[in-house]
């Protein structure tokens, strides 16, 4: 059985849901899904990459990619041929205002009505967790032994816990993060298939960030936090080690001397 395919976020609906050529005779239409419009409006409207855009409609950058350019191309296929455009459809949902910056602000509108139906986070309460070691971000997602958790209510700290990770894989450590609810990670490297993962289980990330862990989830909420958006790791045992002596090229972390992806 395939993987249930993940719903796109987006923050609002189309305020026009048909364009038509004027003098055109042709009655073809071509369907645009909201998604897709979405995928459209962030890219060529907002100017945001597509790894942005992928963070804000909560899938993989490899889905935003292909549904871009099916996007495009049918956006084409209605200049070039004189067809009308109709948006409509998708597998999409409207951002319930939990998602952390999902449109670069809290979608206050959406968050009210989502308080309305009872859809919301209890209380609003939102969690980020960083890598952790000895008050800093740990430089490595898939091989850190702690998080630091926060709760984050109304914009500030509420409560932090250190949570051991007993020794999980990359991809354990997503799966451990989404138990915990955590909505938005703050670490340092972090190769692709951890991203993925992350990815798919909806929580946001920001990588190539270093120094005190507390300071990080301090300028993340005051929206100046510095960060990587092409973090990757790529480091392959060239006495490059961590602070539990397994160097970043060890076969057994799955990240081989040969050219092997850090995960």
């Amino acid at each position: 059985m395939g993987r249930p395919v993940r719903r796109r976020r987006i923050c609002f609906e189309p305020k026009y849901d048909s364009f038509a050529p004027c003098g055109a005779k042709s009655r073809e239409q071509v369907l645009l899904t909201v998604d897709e419009f979405e995928a459209v409006r962030l890219i060529d409207h907002e100017k945001k990459t597509h790894e942005q855009c992928a963070r804000q409609m909560g899938i993989s950058r490899t889905t935003v990619t292909e549904m871009y350019e099916r996007a495009r191309t049918k956006i084409a296929d209605c200049l070039v041929g004189g067809k009308a455009l109709c948006i409509s459809g998708g597998n999409y949902a409207l951002c319930d205002g939990s998602a952390w910056r999902c449109c670069g602000k809290k979608c206050d509108r959406a968050r009210a009505a989502a308080e309305i139906e009872g859809e919301r986070k209890e209380d609003g309460i939102m969690k980020i967790a960083v890598t952790y070691e000895n008050g800093n971000v740990f430089p490595h997602f898939g091989h850190t032994e702690q998080f630091k958790v926060y709760e984050i209510e109304d914009g500030n700290v509420a409560g932090a816990q250190v949570v051991e990770t007993n020794g999980s894989g990359h991809g354990a450590l997503a799966g451990m993060l989404s138990a915990l609810n955590v909505d938005t990670l703050i670490c340092g490297g972090i190769g692709a298939g951890a991203q993925t993962d992350l990815e798919e289980a909806g929580i946001h990330f920001y990588g190539g960030v270093s120094g005190s862990a507390d300071e990080a989830v301090d300028k993340l909420l005051a929206g100046n936090l510095a960060f990587d958006p092409d973090v990757h790791c790529d480091h392959h045992g060239e006495g490059h080690h961590h602070g539990n002596g397994h160097g970043c090229g060890e076969d057994k972390h799955g990240c081989a001397g040969n050219g092997g992806e850090c995960l």
